[in-house]
């Protein structure tokens, strides 16, 4: 009789991981900054169709990297839940650490029980009255959260770029100080700097001073004309080594390329 193929809890786990975590680095990587009046998301993303930066209900956004398919499921899945919520109860109730939960129970149920895990991180954002009440969560793949002090960096070499935005980043930072500093992060520093062009980039902000519905997205138009506002050495720390805007399958991070489901 042939015996079954046995392979420990232990290592069925850390394969399922290392699976996720190289579909995630694939992806390009997502900056999410707290500001005085709200909070930024910014992320390379040629594709105007496409958006890795959505709204999921009034102060709530919405940000991920990794298979579209997958964390697109993820957001319509978000959007039902807190439309459910505030129409049960009350548009108060509906908040980013209740959404955080329940993406963090979906995330782990697959992780732990079918054969392939999610290929996706997120960030779940919940803009406050002041910039000490805005909710910034992530969640990994395996379900894991983290409740992020002021910023999250998502996919590609995300280590390497949360080290540089922890270094510069600071409570009351003006919009185009942190769109800039987040431009400058993804465009990468030294050997590997580039310049993105603004057409390339998604950007939106969850914006307090605005009544009810806080999220707006940045056109081209718009993000450029902040970015010039920014200070001169916020927005141009070193002098990037001019190139072809990056193509869809390619990332920041040129050991790990994104494939074409992967953003």
């Amino acid at each position: 009789m042939t015996q079954p193929f046995y392979v420990s809890p232990e290592q069925l786990m850390k394969d399922r991981a290392d699976f996720a975590r190289k579909g995630i680095a694939r992806g390009r990587s997502v900056v999410v900054l707290g500001y005085d009046d709200g909070i930024a998301f910014v992320t390379e993303n040629p594709s105007g169709a496409l958006h890795k930066i959505s709204e999921i209900y009034d102060r709530i956004g919405f940000a991920a990297v990794g298979k579209y398919n997958e964390f697109e499921n993820l957001r319509v899945a978000g959007v039902r839940y807190a439309d459910l919520r505030g129409y049960s109860y009350d548009r108060e109730d509906v908040n980013a650490r209740g959404l955080a939960n329940a993406y963090a129970q979906t995330l782990g149920a697959v992780f732990t029980t079918e054969s392939k895990p999610l290929e996706v991180e997120l960030a779940v954002a919940e803009v406050g009255t002041d910039q000490s009440t805005d909710q910034l969560y992530r969640l990994a793949y395996d379900g894991s959260v983290a409740d992020e002090p002021g910023f999250v960096v998502m996919g590609g070499a995300a280590d390497k770029l949360a080290e540089q935005v922890r270094a510069q980043w600071a409570p009351g930072m003006s919009l185009p100080e942190v769109l800039a500093l987040a431009v400058q992060v993804l465009a990468g520093t030294g050997e590997n700097a580039r310049t993105i062009e603004t057409s390339n980039l998604e950007a939106a902000v969850l914006d307090r001073t605005r009544a009810r519905r806080t999220f707006r997205r940045l056109s081209v138009q718009t993000l450029t004309e902040l970015l010039a506002q920014a200070p001169a050495q916020t927005a141009e720390p070193s002098q990037p080594t001019t190139r072809a805007p990056a193509s869809e399958n390619e990332t920041t991070d040129s050991s790990s390329p994104s494939g074409p489901d992967h953003l």
